[in-house]
């Protein structure tokens, strides 16, 4: 992998709101996209937003929906993982980009941290993907200048691909625009591409409000797409890769 670029944090505040459209083009063995709107937090996580009382069921941002889920803290998760990698921040900051709790449920396909020094530079970039199956796992990334990374994929995500190929993933630290993109190549040539763009809303109790209303229950409603969408694709004849009995527990994540 190529090293982290020495960029420094994003100036822009946190926490903030990105309204999203997430993209899933299938390319082999035959085309099929998906596409669904929502919205992500990106904040801090030693700094959790605080939330009027009436709204908390709306955000809420658990220690047991990240890493292996016991420790105290999303950040003494994420230091432990870094720890067992031989990475350490020194008390850096880290910017997580995320779904939250919504009404006592949450579903994470893709959630990322910018992990910096205290000097502000980045030092690395830590992808947690979580399965339907209730599985996650982490990849740690050092992105180049561009914010471009590569990573065997290692954990098993959709049932039409077995874990086999690589990922490129562009992940430039969200601003005002949230710009990601992840392929999956495999031999053959590029399998699927993911992308989430986005434009940054001030963190209030309107607009969460707003985006409540616009998309209720949002993590509910992309786990239920994803498996309406594999029931198609079931339905057309794509064959079913078998799961590995060791990618169904969160002790993947490391």
């Amino acid at each position: 992998m190529n090293t982290a670029p020495a960029s420094a944090v994003p100036t822009s505040p946190v926490p903030a709101l990105y309204p999203c459209t997430i993209t899933h083009v299938r390319t082999t063995p035959r085309r099929y996209a998906l596409r669904h709107r929502t919205y992500l937090w990106l904040i801090d996580p030693d700094r959790p937003p605080r939330l009027p009382r009436p709204l908390r069921s709306l955000a809420r941002f658990d220690p047991r929906d990240h890493f292996t889920g016991d420790q105290s803290s999303v950040r003494a998760g994420l230091d432990a993982f870094l720890a067992g990698h031989g990475v350490g921040l020194d008390g850096g900051r880290v910017l997580m980009l995320t779904q939250a709790r919504v009404f006592g449920y949450v579903f994470n396909p893709l959630t990322l941290y910018w992990c910096h020094g205290p000097d502000g530079r980045l030092r690395c970039v830590v992808a947690e993907v979580h399965n339907t199956y209730g599985g996650r796992h982490c990849y740690l990334l050092r992105p180049d200048a561009a914010g471009t990374a590569r990573a065997d994929k290692r954990f098993y995500v959709s049932p039409f691909f077995p874990v086999d190929g690589g990922y490129r993933m562009r992940v430039p630290p969200p601003d005002h625009r949230l710009d990601l993109t992840v392929h999956l190549d495999r031999e053959g040539g590029r399998a699927l591409t993911a992308t989430v763009r986005g434009t940054r809303r001030t963190v209030s109790g309107a607009a969460l409000l707003r985006l409540a209303l616009r998309h209720p229950w949002s993590p509910l409603l992309a786990s239920a797409a994803i498996r309406v969408h594999g029931i198609r694709l079931y339905l057309r004849g794509l064959p079913v890769q078998p799961r590995p009995d060791d990618h169904r527990t969160p002790e993947n994540a490391t």
